[in-house]
C-alpha cells in the first residue's frame, strides 16, 4: 500500500471517535478533489473556540492486542490493518496540511506491544510535526490505556487536547464492553495526572502557552448502563479534573465481535445525553434537575430542558425583566448568547412581547409558555413567527 491507501484504511473507522463541534449541513471543503472526497479520511469541524477547520482523523495503527467487546480493531478480528512509522505520518501529514487538505489532525492508535511503547510513538509523531515540520496547528492526542505520568506530561506539551477513552461510567460496567482494561488505574488515573499537572505546572511550558483541554468518550448503551450513571460520571468529571467535554457514541453492533449481536441503541439517546451534559457544564443544572424517568434514564422525546420546564415552569413563569442570567437560562428557547442579550437590552427598555425578544436571536415560541413579559403572559400565535 502507499501512503494514501494506509491511511484511507486507517480512517475508515474513525467516526468512532468524535472531536470538535458538529457541523450541521456543512458542504465538504472545495479544497478536496473528487478522488480524494472518496477517501473521506478528512472531516469539517468546528472547534470548542469557534474556529472552523478541516480535520484528518486516524490511527497510527490497527495492530490491537486488546479485546474489547465492541470494538472493529480487537485482537482477532479479521480485517486488514496498517501501521503508520511516526515519520512516515507525519511527513504524509505536513503535505497534507502545506497542501490545504486538513488543517489539525486527531491522532489515535490501536495497542501494541502495550500502551507505553504505542503511546511513545504517539509522542514521536507529535514531537515529528511540531519540531521538524514546524506545524502549528490543532492536534489532539489520545492517551493510550497505562500511560505514564511521564507520557502525559509530554502529550500536554505537544497538543491542544488530550484525551482517554473511558467508554462506560465504571468498573463494573467497563467489564462488559472492555475486560481487560482497569477503568481506574488505566483510564481514570491519566485524567487525574492532566488536572494535577496544571496545578503544578506553568502555562507558558505548555504548546502555545496553554493548558490543553481534555475530553472523554463513552459508548452509550454498549453496557446496559443508565443515563444517570453516564451522567454522574460525566458531571464528576467536569467538577473534579475539568473534563471540557463528554463524547457519546450510541452502540451500533460491529461483525465479528462478541456484541454483533446485541441491538443498536436509538441514536436520540446519544443527543438527549449531549443536551443534558450541556445543562450541566453551561447552564447551571444540577443532576437532581434532570427528568429521569423511573429507569435512570432521559426521555427520548423530550429535551431535558424542556421537560424541567414543564415541571416547574408552566405554572410558575418566570418574568423576563426581573430574572438573573441563571433563571434565564432555565427557560426552553434562551440559549448563552440569548440570556446575555436580554440582559444587555433591559438595561435600555422594558421587554414587553416576544417579537422583542425573537429580535434579540431567542427562539421565542419555544420561550413563550414559561415567561411574562412586563407582568403578562403573551397570546402566542404560530403565524407570528413564520
Amino acid at each position: 500500500m502507499d501512503s494514501l491507501d494506509t491511511l484511507k484504511l486507517l480512517s475508515s473507522q474513525m467516526t468512532f471517535e468524535p472531536d470538535g463541534e458538529p457541523r450541521i449541513n456543512s458542504d465538504t471543503p472545495t479544497c478536496f478533489s473528487p478522488k480524494e472526497r472518496d477517501h473521506a479520511f478528512t472531516h469539517p469541524a468546528q472547534l470548542p473556540n469557534g474556529q472552523k477547520i478541516v480535520l484528518l482523523k486516524t490511527l497510527l495503527s490497527s495492530a490491537c492486542e486488546r479485546d474489547c467487546f465492541y470494538c472493529p480493531f480487537r485482537a482477532g478480528r479479521d480485517f486488514r490493518r496498517a501501521t503508520f512509522k511516526p515519520d512516515e505520518f507525519a511527513s504524509l501529514f505536513s503535505k497534507m496540511n502545506r497542501g490545504g487538505m486538513a488543517e489539525g489532525v486527531f491522532l489515535s492508535s490501536g495497542v501494541a506491544g502495550g500502551g507505553v511503547r504505542t503511546q511513545d510513538k504517539l509522542l514521536d509523531t507529535a514531537d515529528i510535526l511540531r519540531k521538524k515540520y514546524q506545524f502549528k496547528g490543532y492536534l489532539h492526542l489520545k492517551m493510550m490505556p497505562g500511560s505514564e505520568k511521564d507520557q502525559v506530561y509530554r502529550a500536554m506539551q505537544l497538543a491542544d487536547r488530550v484525551s482517554v477513552n473511558l467508554e462506560a461510567p465504571s468498573t463494573e460496567r467497563l467489564a462488559k464492553l472492555a475486560p481487560h482494561k482497569i477503568f481506574i488505574e488505566e483510564l481514570l488515573r491519566p485524567l487525574r495526572w492532566v488536572e494535577e499537572i496544571r496545578r503544578s505546572v506553568p502555562a507558558y511550558k505548555f504548546w502555545n502557552g496553554r493548558y490543553p483541554s481534555t475530553v472523554t468518550q463513552f459508548v452509550a448503551g454498549g453496557s446496559d448502563e443508565s443515563d444517570l450513571e453516564l451522567l454522574n460520571t460525566t458531571n464528576w468529571l467536569m467538577k473534579n479534573v475539568r473534563l471540557k467535554r463528554a463524547y457519546f457514541s450510541a452502540f451500533h453492533p460491529v461483525y465479528d465481535t462478541p456484541l454483533e449481536n446485541k441491538p443498536a441503541v436509538n441514536p436520540m439517546r446519544e443527543h438527549r445525553l449531549y443536551q443534558a451534559s450541556f445543562l450541566l457544564r453551561d447552564y447551571g443544572f444540577d443532576l437532581e434537575d434532570l427528568p429521569f424517568t423511573t429507569e435512570s434514564n432521559l426521555p427520548i422525546n423530550t429535551d431535558p430542558k424542556q421537560a424541567w420546564a414543564q415541571m416547574n415552569l408552566l405554572h410558575s413563569p418566570i418574568e423576563i425583566n426581573q430574572a438573573d442570567r441563571h433563571q434565564l437560562l432555565r427557560i426552553p428557547g434562551i440559549g448563552l448568547k440569548g440570556a446575555d442579550a436580554i440582559l444587555n437590552a433591559r438595561r435600555l427598555n422594558r421587554l414587553r412581547d416576544l417579537s422583542t425578544l425573537k429580535k434579540l436571536g431567542i427562539i421565542a415560541e419555544r420561550a413563550a409558555p414559561y415567561v411574562l413579559l412586563d407582568g403578562r403572559k403573551s397570546a402566542y400565535q404560530l403565524g407570528l413567527f413564520k
